[in-house]
């Protein structure tokens, strides 16, 4: 990035280095995972930006419905995939929850939708595709719960957005899903 750090992703980075550094990781895995990502943040001031490293942190979110047995998931139109909602920072967002929270309304088309403060997951993966020179995400995910008769709609980064049983998931979602969608369920009032 030319012309020096805006003040938007330093504030970023330093949520995400508190978020991180308060977080206590469910497992030996997701802890490895938290430290890499705080190491990954100290060598990299322009890590929460997507002009940042080809690495770079993202937010994402996975909805439940109430009783935690179905999942609302986006087709990504990049990566013909289902996955939670998300992506990257952007300079108005006032911190991750903000990020993750704004990314999982705008996929989602759940305006009023509100993300549970709490990381559930972290997941680093590499990008296959044309997503020029992003080559891998850090992601910091969230979780919420919304009514499946909530009115969601198919946002212009989707090719669709739907409703999951979650011991059904299509044939073509990310395989992280049911890990993610495990660590949701157990952070979050779901019956």
């Amino acid at each position: 990035m030319s012309g020096g750090l805006d003040p938007a992703y330093r504030r970023l980075h330093a949520d995400a280095t508190s978020l991180l550094e308060g977080w206590t990781a469910p497992t030996p895995g997701q802890e490895a995972r938290r430290e890499g990502f705080l190491a990954h943040l100290r060598a990299h001031p322009y890590a929460m930006a997507k002009q940042g490293p080809p690495a770079h942190l993202t937010a994402s979110c996975l909805v439940l419905d109430p009783a935690g047995g179905h999942v609302l998931l986006t087709l990504h139109s990049k990566a013909r995939q289902w996955f939670q909602f998300g992506g990257h920072y952007e300079p108005g967002d006032a911190s991750v929850l903000a990020a993750a929270t704004r990314e999982a309304r705008e996929e989602s088309g759940l305006p009023g939708l509100e993300v549970h403060p709490s990381l559930v997951d972290l997941d680093r993966h590499a990008l296959v595709g044309s997503f020029g020179r992003c080559r891998e995400h850090l992601d910091l995910r969230f979780a919420a719960v919304a009514e499946r008769d909530g009115g969601h709609e198919v946002s212009a980064e989707s090719l669709d957005v739907r409703w999951w049983p979650v011991d059904a998931l299509p044939a073509d979602a990310g395989a992280e899903l049911p890990r993610l969608i495990a660590a949701a369920r157990a952070a979050l009032p779901v019956s």
